[in-house]
């Protein structure tokens, strides 16, 4: 039978309701201000007529103190499912025009709802933050909420992709969800995540600060290192999402999207040959060489502005979605620091997660030295890289273009931490030290009796590093697979990536390894 008028006009008023928020007014003031609505940002993300929304009539709970009477439109977040790239993606997104997007009971409970569909599902999760915090009119039960949702952003660790984007305040105890997932995209000019701000700073400690100082996206993509893509409005944070997810497998147990051709493309590229200078010392900018590796030179390089001495990121190899880990001899001459480990660190343990195939390009001379680098667990940080390296089964394979010196040449995946394929340039060194330093110890008294102890020096080096240091020594020692031409680099790295999709290593039955926190 059909539906009766009043039915369907029930129907319709209470949709209409929930779907304009925190009413017309507000809106306009957002877009004033170059800013999206909660509904609009999830729109913007998935393809057009794809989203299937959950949740839309939820109320929030009215034993609220002094909010029994009001009614809050989907109680200020959407939540629900849509498409990219044809493939499901689970979202929420916080609608800040309805009580400041604040998060209380059935907010948290609509959040937690599409969390447990996407680790049921086995699809990415992306969460869009802009609230003003803990409803406190709930008291203690805001934060049982919260505590709720961040035990779900570690269920869902290491089973889906979870992507973060704060375009709003994301404040106190709602910045540790994003900060449980994946990956954070910030918005420049509209977003702020901090825990303390800059009142309570003042208040506490003295200190007088503003929020640019603590808590934009600035400071927290290249100071704090909390955010790994800065995005200037909401259309783009949105977009880098879409490109990431063209990386990223759906699930744990799924292959990231390969895009394998029929047939490889084997051809030598000579621009590879004058990337690299030839004075180990003279620094070149890596990603150059990255760039001549991935197809198309369509490389996502993420956190770019933190710990720049690490160049991370994602890009096809002869159609093979892999994870590029790259010392940076721009900055920092390439060495290792405590920010760098743990950048890399944790993007290994993502990869490894997901089955994406590792690429590491070396040219480090060692750790950072340092006072400060000791006094603050240069060997602890140090640790997690030889740790994740270690851990992961996915194909790994290593590239020395130049220098690999001491433990940094085993940080930087070395055949005894589990590379399956090493290759090196003709201009690498493999050895304990540099030949520098190592000729400063060696012969310190003949130095000091020479008639002129730099040319000496120098001659003594240049020894050192064909003798001790030569990418053949360590060939016939079958560290290293092969030298190869750097031109030779693309092609070699692309038929060992194919060789080794179907490669399977399994460990010793664990709950998990204890990494160097």
């Amino acid at each position: 039978m059909a539906l009766s008028k009043t039915l369907v006009d029930e129907l319709t008023k209470r949709r209409e309701a929930a779907l304009q928020g925190g009413g017309a007014d507000k809106m306009e003031a957002r877009h004033a201000r170059g800013v999206l609505g909660a509904r609009e940002r999830l729109e913007t993300l998935f393809a057009p007529g794809t989203f299937q929304e959950t949740g839309l009539h939820a109320r929030h709970a009215t034993r609220a103190f002094g909010m029994e009477k009001k009614i809050l439109p989907a109680d200020a977040v959407v939540c629900g499912v849509g498409y990219v790239d044809d493939r499901p993606v689970a979202g929420f997104s916080q609608d800040f025009t309805v009580a400041g997007g604040s998060l209380g009971d059935t907010h948290a409970r609509k959040i937690c709802h599409i969390m447990d569909h996407a680790v049921k599902a086995g699809v990415p999760l992306v969460g869009i933050n802009d609230s003003g915090g803990a409803r406190i009119q709930e008291g203690v039960g805001s934060l049982s909420a919260y505590g709720q949702v961040f035990y779900r952003n570690v269920l869902l660790s290491g089973v889906v992709p979870q992507i973060a984007v704060i375009a709003g305040p994301c404040a106190g105890g709602a910045a540790y969800s994003p900060a449980l997932m994946d990956f954070i995209i910030m918005t420049r000019r509209e977003a702020s995540m901090f825990i303390c701000g800059p009142e309570v700073i003042r208040a506490v400690t003295g200190q007088a600060t503003t929020m640019a100082d603590i808590g934009s996206a600035e400071v927290n993509a290249a100071v704090s290192g909390n955010v790994h893509f800065v995005a200037e409005d909401d259309k783009e944070a949105l977009a880098i999402v879409r490109r990431l997810l063209s990386f990223l497998p759906s699930n744990n147990m799924s292959d990231p999207p390969h895009a394998p051709g029929a047939a490889l493309n084997l051809a030598d590229d000579p621009a590879l040959d004058a990337l690299v200078p030839e004075d180990p010392k003279a620094p070149f900018d890596v990603r150059a060489v990255i760039a001549r590796l991935v197809d198309n030179a369509d490389f996502l390089e993420v956190m770019a502005a933190f710990a720049a001495n690490m160049v991370i990121g994602f890009g096809r190899i002869g159609g093979i979605v892999t994870g590029v880990i790259a010392n940076q001899p721009l900055v920092k001459a390439g060495t290792i620091d405590i920010d760098a480990a743990d950048k890399a660190a944790r993007f290994v343990r993502f990869c490894n997660a997901f089955n994406i195939p590792l690429l590491t390009l070396v040219d480090v001379p060692g750790f950072l030295p340092g006072v400060m680098e000791e006094r603050r667990g240069i060997i602890r940080h140090g640790a997690k890289m030889l740790f994740a390296y270690a851990s992961a089964t996915v194909p790994k394979i290593t590239v020395i273009l130049r220098k690999a010196y001491g433990g940094a040449y085993l940080a930087m995946c070395s055949q005894d931490m589990g590379a399956d394929k090493v290759l090196a340039w003709p201009s690498a060194e493999i050895a304990v030290m540099g030949a520098d330093g190592a000729v400063n110890i060696l012969y310190r008294k003949e130095l000091t009796e020479a008639p002129d102890p730099r040319a000496r020096a120098h001659e003594l080096a240049e020894a050192y590093r064909a003798e001790f240091a030569s990418p053949y020594l360590s060939a016939g020692m079958l560290f290293v697979d092969d030298v190869i031409l750097p031109g030779q680099t693309r092609a070699a790295v692309a038929l060992a990536l194919r060789g080794l999709l179907s490669k399977r290593e399994t460990r010793p039955p664990k709950k998990h390894g204890n990494i160097p926190l």
